[in-house]
């Protein structure tokens, strides 16, 4: 993790300074193109793993219209999915428990692994926000990204679609642009892709931290660094015992297999809400009720944004270029068209 992390560390702090910049504009303007067919590509792949009954087509819908029109949280999304598929099976085919028998730890050496991995994981997040106040954006951070290393499943493309629906429309930390932007920078690093929630902190903090920019940007990387990657080690640590006997009880099974399916939906939200986004200069967020729709302008359909995703969704998704290469030349295509003047 640590080197990819350093990497998007100095791009964070390059596009914090310059992503004003014309030339540096012009090379993001064709990086959200590709993003957006590199989150069309994360949803196909995912749904031909997790849609395998019509049952999981079904939980996918109901999780984006519920997501997408209704606003809905993505912990809401999960815990409704996990309560069906745990429940959807018979109390006969729930009994047919095949686990080899009970964990080979006790259960006191599991509460021993669990509190010291909880002191690690919030004894440096307290000390920050007893150093800050409570209202600090790296306070709220800290508990925004803790919430998120909580409560999300499903990889990085879920976190994301958690992440736009809080960082953009709820705290106003960065624009759907930026989000995007960050997207595509954490692709084009050794990985892993949920680093981008360290491109998130950095900004957030530069930007409302007060105080040094750059000092306030490293803290805020910081935070969402330690909140995304400690509670890996808890739930690995205190988990691994415990994955065969879980892995072979049909109703946790049939609970798991329901939260991918709804994962699917709420992607595939990211999807439609990142395009918008992209191929619009101008959305608006129409309510009436409890019903919720992202509405664009169409006078605003950027037609080189269509052109560079095609583009990109044929490098991609037929001729199967690596996701550095497409960006690559998305950018190149657009820093073309910049200079020509288009």
């Amino acid at each position: 993790m640590l080197p990819g992390a350093l990497v998007v560390l100095a791009l964070s702090m390059i596009y914090a300074a310059f992503g004003n910049v014309p030339v540096i504009e012009a090379i993001f303007f064709g990086i959200r193109a590709a993003v957006l067919v590199i989150v069309v590509e994360a949803l196909l792949r995912i749904s031909k793993r997790a849609l395998k009954l019509k049952e999981h087509w079904i939980i996918a819908a109901i999780s984006f219209v519920a997501i997408f029109f209704l606003g809905a949280s993505f912990p809401l999304i999960v815990l409704a999915a996990a309560i069906f598929g745990y429940f959807r099976i018979s109390a006969a085919d729930a009994a047919k428990s095949t686990a080899s028998g009970p964990p080979l730890i006790t259960n006191v050496a599991t509460l021993r692994t669990v509190a010291v991995w909880l002191a690690i994981w919030a004894v440096p997040l307290f000390a920050l926000a007893g150093i800050f106040g409570r209202d600090h954006v790296l306070t709220q951070l800290s508990l925004f990204f803790s919430k998120l290393a909580v409560v999300t499943f499903g990889g990085a493309y879920a976190v994301l679609a958690y992440m736009g629906q809080d960082v953009v429309s709820h705290y106003g930390w960065l624009d759907a642009g930026q989000m995007m932007d960050g997207l595509g920078l954490a692709e084009t690093t050794p990985g892993p892709l949920i680093l981008v929630t360290e491109f998130v902190g950095y900004l957030a903090a530069y930007r409302h931290g007060g105080g040094s920019p750059v000092a306030m940007g490293v803290l805020g990387a910081f935070v969402a660094l330690w909140a995304t990657f400690v509670p890996c080690f808890l739930w690995i640590f205190a988990g691994a015992p415990y994955i065969d006997w879980i892995t072979r009880q049909p109703r946790l099974k049939s609970a798991l297999a329901a939260i991918t399916a709804a994962v699917v939906g709420v992607i595939l939200n990211l999807a439609v809400w990142f395009g918008f986004h992209v191929f619009f200069g101008k959305v608006s967020l129409v309510e009436m009720g409890p019903l919720k729709l992202w509405t664009p302008e169409l006078a605003t359909l950027d037609w080189r944004v269509l052109v560079l995703a095609a583009i990109s969704g044929v490098l991609l998704l037929r001729q199967h270029w690596g996701i550095p290469a497409v960006l690559t030349v998305a950018s190149a295509l657009a820093l073309l068209l910049r200079q020509i003047g288009v």
